[in-house]
């Protein structure tokens, strides 16, 4: 069987994706491998390694391959069911953390949830909100709460589509949502990690705009008075998404860049 450093570099992969792969596999630390360099393989882990890279290979995620991907400082499971976490997202957490402030009771709903990142990071960054999450996915649900209860998050979880399957009345202090926002014929779609990931939390098989009208048209029956929405989107969407919320009564509304420039978050506040 091949040495570790001899499996890091027997396929044409970047080494560290190889050394992630190689890792899973192993248990071992990036230090452990280092120090156990030419320690031989056994058949079982070969097999194993040389199984994930051949996905790898493929185009299939390395964080499908995984299970795991980080946000906001904190390991998340992910599996096919649900979209890959990506540092952007921050962004929405981080505003909304911002226009509802973390050291107040507040109510909060994620739509969309997904893996849970988001619902899940409000409830660890602001333990005093009371956090709900909704997707219209049972498998995403299903990662959703194992996140949850791996990192000791509260938030109460509901099956169905947007702010339905919410108690009638029940009113927030921020409504959160990184919806699918890709237009059905984007290319991305067949690109890279993204061909691999549910298209359903990618695109709403129109313009990419279907999502974000639903929920901007929702959102008010459903804030409290001075209550937030808050949106991720595409890049080029800053200004429909502004249009959208300025139309719904909305006020205080702005575009937050991410950290390339790019209009990514679009917030209002109910007047």
């Amino acid at each position: 069987m091949p040495s570790i450093n001899q499996a890091l570099r027997h396929f044409d992969l970047p080494r560290l994706e190889a050394r992630l792969l190689l890792a899973q596999v192993t248990g071992l630390s990036h230090a452990a491998m280092v120090s156990a360099a030419h320690d031989e393989l056994s058949a079982e882990q070969w097999q194993a390694f040389s199984a994930l890279a051949a996905r790898r290979l493929a185009g299939e995620p390395v964080a499908y391959l995984l299970g795991a991907r980080e946000f906001y400082g904190r390991e998340f499971a992910v599996t096919p069911a649900v979209l890959i976490p990506r540092p952007e997202t921050e962004h929405l957490v981080e505003a909304t953390l911002a226009k509802v402030g973390r050291m107040r009771p507040a109510r909060v709903v994620d739509l969309g949830t997904g893996s849970g990142i988001i619902a899940c990071t409000l409830a660890l960054e602001a333990p005093q909100w009371q956090v709900a999450a909704v997707d219209l996915s049972a498998d995403a649900l299903q990662v959703a709460r194992g996140n949850a209860a791996r990192l000791g998050a509260q938030v109460a979880f509901h099956h169905g589509s947007w702010l339905a399957p919410l108690p009638a009345g029940e009113r927030f202090d921020a409504i959160v949502s990184n919806p699918p926002y890709i237009e059905q014929h984007d290319h991305h779609l067949d690109e890279g990690d993204v061909r691999f990931e549910p298209r359903m939390a990618l695109t709403d098989e129109n313009d990419g705009l279907d999502c974000l009208r639903a929920i901007v048209a929702a959102a008010p029956a459903r804030l409290l008075p001075g209550g937030w929405l808050l949106l991720e989107h595409g890049y080029d969407q800053g200004a429909a998404c502004r249009a959208l919320l300025v139309y719904a009564g909305f006020v205080q509304v702005a575009t937050l860049p991410d950290l390339a420039g790019n209009d990514r978050v679009t917030l209002g506040q109910l007047a």
